[in-house]
């Protein structure tokens, strides 16, 4: 560990040295480059040094106490300040560990979260809502901005499918362990016998691709246009605005109508065929890191089952890493904290032990 600590620090000030090189400054993409690294590694140098300041007064302490000639009221203070600065010492290895964990390059990004209702019916597109509702609510206290680029809702009040964009500070790396089967145990509002009913929905949090991301060749696309339409068949749009795109060498189908402007339509389909697209490649790339895809708790995998929100007894189950809240009716109405800071340190120690 401290050798890679040593060569950040090299690499810190090798970038601190080029960003007051005439010939950097003047080379504006070179200079943002540097610019960025150097922000990237700068708390993990920062920490270092703390670390090597701490580590460099540990010596002193215990010099001076293997002196003879040290007073003997001296000697109790000193012994004293050793054992905290030794308690220091180990809580600064335990953050240096974390900073040195790989950041995850797509955790500053905004998401787009796709909800889609799973077996279960009525009942499965009603949770389908629910979820929406929830992630709406955990976005709100966060200020975060969530913008409905395509939906099918149902006369309930639930959907069959919501797609949404969501922008704001850390969006992905907050949500990205969301993807996967959420499953329901309540009673259905229609169930006169008071049965519990089990229903799921599918959720999708891809992060937003950029252009650099994602090359798209517009001979690869089917682009069809059609006149969109509400619950139950009825029209909501006499124009054609409608937009369902195809990528032919994946096979990958966007559609999006939820604005009256087929420009517009068309645009945030692209957004989703990009976003699908990388988190296509993504995958691809983890399935041949297989030992590195151990290491996660689930992210992208949408066949997982793993959540259950049981209505009846206010419980809420995240099955990956055994997580069990007696809270459900808050976790609805956006307090999903707790689970999300669970499985992001479940994950860190993953990533840690791998380290």
């Amino acid at each position: 560990m401290f050798g890679k600590l040593e060569t950040v620090t090299k690499k810190y000030d090798e970038l601190v040295r080029l960003l007051s090189d005439p010939e950097v400054i003047s080379n504006q993409q070179e200079y943002m480059r540097c610019s960025k690294e150097q922000s990237e590694i700068s708390d993990v140098v920062e920490k270092y040094g703390e670390y090597k300041e701490v580590a460099r007064q540990i010596a002193e302490t215990e010099e001076m106490l293997a002196d003879p000639k040290t007073d003997p009221d001296f000697r109790e203070l000193a012994q004293v300040e050793l054992e905290e600065l030794k308690a220091k010492k180990t809580v600064l290895e335990e953050e240096l560990k974390l900073l040195l964990i790989p950041k995850d390059p797509n955790d500053q990004k905004n998401t787009f979260l796709e909800i889609r209702a799973g077996t279960g019916g009525d009942e499965a597109a009603l949770f389908a809502g629910d979820l929406f509702r929830m992630y709406t609510k955990y976005a709100e206290k966060n200020r975060w901005k969530v913008e409905i680029i395509s939906s099918n809702p149902t006369p309930g009040g639930g959907f069959k499918e919501v797609i949404a964009l969501i922008t704001g500070k850390n969006v992905y790396s907050r949500l990205k362990y969301e993807s996967g089967v959420h499953r329901v145990q309540r009673v259905p509002a229609t169930e006169a016998s008071g049965r519990i009913h089990t229903s799921a929905a599918t959720v999708a949090v891809l992060p937003e691709a950029e252009e650099a991301d994602v090359h798209i060749d517009q001979k690869d696309l089917r682009i069809d246009i059609f006149c969109a339409s509400g619950p139950g068949g009825q029209c909501v749009n006499t124009t054609y605005s409608a937009i369902r795109i195809t990528h032919i060498p994946s096979g990958l189908v966007v559609s999006c109508q939820d604005e009256r402007s087929q420009l517009k339509n068309k645009a945030k389909a692209m957004k989703v065929l990009q976003a699908r697209l990388l988190e296509k490649i993504t995958a691809e790339q983890d399935a041949e890191r297989s030992q590195d895809r151990k290491s996660q708790v689930g992210t992208g995998d949408r066949s997982e089952r793993i959540r259950t929100y049981n209505f009846p007894q206010n419980r809420m189950t995240d099955h990956r890493i055994g997580l069990t809240l007696y809270k459900l009716d808050y976790i609805m109405e956006g307090a999903i904290e707790e689970t999300i800071d669970a499985l992001t340190t479940n994950a860190n120690a993953e990533r840690m032990r791998d380290l």
